[in-house]
């Protein structure tokens, strides 16, 4: 890590937020950003920039939470559905490099992060699919 993490802060009780609630991996607070009323940000609590740099016991921790939270924004919002997001790089728009994921209440037709802003991209053939398929085959074996 380069410099201070607001996510590490808000861990360390030197930045205020508003607790949903923590165990010994995770920690789930609001953002401060409300599109829909109920978004959630679910983080480990070791400081880890994204999801490739996870452990099997913090992942399982993390996903638990996001599954309770997501419970719970459902059944204390408004919403048509949920989205759950984590960008990984600046590629993806990540702002805060600490793992996180969104938990967010969606409503039909919000317009809210579209998922292809340009229209559905074209099919890729069977022949280019699986090619990728043994492309990642071959990442997997390695690592």
């Amino acid at each position: 890590m380069t410099g201070p993490c607001v996510f590490c802060d808000i861990i360390a009780g030197r930045a205020e937020a508003s607790i949903v609630c923590q165990d010994e991996f995770t920690l789930a607070f609001i953002d401060l950003r409300q599109f829909h009323p109920g978004h959630v940000l679910v983080i480990p609590r070791a400081h880890l920039a994204d999801v490739r740099e996870l452990d099997p016991a913090t992942g399982a921790a993390l996903m638990d939470r996001v599954v309770r939270i997501s419970r719970a924004v459902s059944a204390s919002f408004p919403n048509d559905g949920l989205s759950l997001w984590h960008s990984v790089g600046p590629g993806a728009h990540q702002e805060v490099p600490h793992l996180h994921i969104h938990v967010h209440p969606r409503r039909s037709a919000d317009g809210f992060m579209r998922m292809y802003p340009s229209g559905l991209p074209a099919s890729a053939s069977k022949l280019v699919r699986d090619e990728y398929a043994e492309r990642l085959r071959r990442a997997l074996d390695v690592g």
